[in-house]
C-alpha cells in the first residue's frame, strides 16, 4: 500500500496525518511518499516522520521524498492514497497580496481562503496546480482516492469532482469537533457522552440541525438559551456564530472568524463598532501565519529535541478513512462531495458537506433531504460564489470571475461593481505568473 503525501512541508500536519497512519495497524506497514517544491520543508518533514516511525513504528513504513515537479509523477505513481495539503504561493507573496490590495478598496477580512475575494484568487491559482495533479494521477495512478485538505475546499474539491476523473472527498477539522466545543463553551460537558448529531450544509457552513442526549432530550432549546444569555453578557471568540443561534436558529461547524466574512452582515465600514461589538479579528490570517514562520524553527528544534518524538492517534480523519477502505470495517465522517440529490435544496453541482460511510468500496454519502429554507439561503450566497470561481478556472473567463466577486456577499457589500473589477484586475496583475492564464 502506498500513500502520497501532496505538500508535506506542511510540517505539523503531514506530522499529524502520516504519524496518524503509523499508529493505524493495517497501515503501519505502507510506504509514504513526501512531495513538495520547498525541498527544506520537505527535509525537515522526513525526518520528524523518519523519527516517528522509528520510535511509535518499528520502522516499519518507508518514507521516500520527491522534490520538485519532475519528480511529481514518481511520488504519485500507484498510489493507493493521496493526501492533498498544498499552499500555492505561500503567505509571500499571495497570501499578503490577497489582503493588502482589498484594503485599498476599502475591503477588510479575517481569513481569506474560503470564500471573499481572497479564496476566489486561492481558488483560481491553486485550481490549475490540481488539474495538473489529476492528469498525472489519471495516468499513474488512476483508482487512487484523492483527500483534499486544501482551501477553499468547496471549490477545489468540486472542480475535482466535476472536472477530473479522480476519487475525491474533502475533508475538514471542524466537523468532528463542532458539538464538542459548543457544548465545552456552554458550560454543557456533561451532555456529551452518547450524544446524537446530524451536521450538514457546505464546508465552514455546515450546520449542526440536531443534538440530543444519550437520553433522546433534545439540546437546542438549552443551547440557544445560553448562547443567547452569554452574547447578551460577555465578549467572547465566538460571537457570531451564536447571534446565526440567535437569528437563524442554528449552529454551524467553522469558527466566528471565519464565518464573520462569508456574509454582508458583520463586517461593514458604515458600522465600524460592530467589529469590536463582535470581536472580529480582522487580518487574523497573516497574523496567525507569522506567529508560524516566526515560531517554526522553536518548534521543529522541541519536536527533535533528544530523538524521542512520539505520536497518538489525532481526530484528523485521513487515516480513519484509509482504514476503512483496507480493512472494509465502515467508519462515518463528515465529507465533502458533489451534491447530486443529497441536500434536496441546494444545487446538484454543488459541492455539499454530508455524513458519509467509508468502506472497501470508498465514500457513500448519505441523503440528507431538505435543509431549513434560512440555512439553504445562507449556503446558497456561499455557493453562488464557489460555482461561479469553479467555472472561471475552468474556461479562463475573466468575465466568470468578476462575477463570482459581484455576487461574493462581504464583497458586494462595500463595493460597487467598478471597483470590484478594478480589484480583480490588480489581484490578477499582482499574482503574475500564479494567475497568468486568466489575463
Amino acid at each position: 500500500m502506498k500513500i502520497t503525501f501532496m505538500g508535506a512541508g506542511s510540517t505539523v500536519f503531514a506530522r499529524n496525518v502520516l504519524g496518524d497512519c503509523m499508529c493505524t495497524p493495517a497501515l503501519r506497514e505502507a510506504e509514504i511518499a513526501l512531495y513538495d517544491i520547498d525541498e527544506k520543508r520537505l527535509n525537515d518533514s522526513e525526518i520528524i516522520l523518519s523519527a516517528i516511525n522509528r520510535n511509535v513504528n518499528e520502522d516499519r513504513a518507508v518514507i521516500r521524498t520527491y522534490l520538485g515537479v519532475e519528480n511529481r509523477k514518481d511520488a504519485l505513481r500507484d498510489a493507493d492514497f493521496v493526501v492533498n495539503a498544498i499552499q500555492v504561493g505561500g503567505y509571500e507573496p499571495c497570501t499578503v497580496t490577497d489582503f493588502e490590495i482589498p484594503k485599498k478598496y476599502g475591503l477588510r477580512q479575517t481569513i481569506a481562503d474560503t470564500l471573499g475575494i481572497g479564496g476566489i484568487m486561492r481558488a483560481l491559482r491553486t485550481i490549475p496546480v490540481m488539474e495538473e495533479f489529476a492528469r498525472d494521477m489519471e495516468e499513474v495512478c488512476p483508482n487512487t482516492l484523492f483527500l483534499n485538505y486544501t482551501n477553499p475546499m468547496a471549490m477545489l474539491t468540486g472542480y475535482m469532482q466535476r472536472y477530473t476523473k479522480i476519487r475525491t472527498v474533502g475533508l475538514c477539522h471542524s466537523v468532528q469537533v463542532c458539538s464538542e466545543n459548543l457544548l465545552k463553551k456552554l458550560g454543557m460537558e456533561d451532555k456529551l457522552e452518547g450524544r446524537r448529531e446530524t451536521i450538514a450544509g457546505i464546508n465552514h457552513m455546515g450546520w449542526l440541525l440536531e443534538i440530543y442526549d444519550k437520553d433522546g432530550n433534545d439540546l437546542y432549546p438549552e443551547i440557544r438559551e445560553r448562547a443567547a444569555k452569554m452574547n447578551a453578557e460577555q465578549k467572547h471568540d465566538d460571537m457570531v456564530r451564536f447571534e446565526y443561534i440567535k437569528h437563524l436558529g442554528y449552529y454551524c461547524t467553522e469558527s466566528s472568524e471565519h464565518n464573520a466574512e462569508y456574509n454582508p452582515l458583520f463586517i461593514k465600514s458604515k458600522y465600524p463598532e460592530m467589529i469590536e461589538k463582535f470581536n472580529i479579528p480582522l487580518d487574523e490570517y497573516p497574523r496567525r501565519c507569522i506567529n508560524q514562520i516566526n515560531g517554526w524553527e522553536k518548534e521543529r528544534e522541541d519536536i527533535l529535541k533528544d530523538g524521542k518524538i512520539t505520536h497518538e492517534r489525532s481526530k484528523e480523519y485521513a487515516s480513519y478513512i484509509m482504514e476503512a477502505v483496507v480493512t472494509g470495517v465502515p467508519y462515518k465522517i463528515g465529507g465533502n462531495v458533489l451534491n447530486n440529490g443529497l441536500i434536496e435544496n441546494l444545487p446538484a453541482d454543488a459541492c455539499v458537506e454530508v455524513p458519509c460511510m467509508i468502506d472497501a468500496n470508498g465514500v457513500n454519502p448519505c441523503r440528507v433531504g431538505r435543509l431549513p429554507v434560512q440555512l439553504a439561503a445562507m449556503n446558497m450566497t456561499n455557493i453562488n460564489v464557489q460555482l461561479l470561481t469553479i467555472e472561471a478556472a475552468a474556461t479562463k473567463d475573466k468575465n466568470k470571475i468578476y462575477q463570482a466577486a459581484m455576487l461574493d456577499p462581504h464583497t458586494a457589500a462595500e463595493l460597487n461593481i467598478d471597483d470590484i473589477k478594478a480589484m480583480c484586475d490588480e489581484l490578477i496583475e499582482a499574482h503574475g505568473d500564479y494567475m497568468k492564464m486568466y489575463k
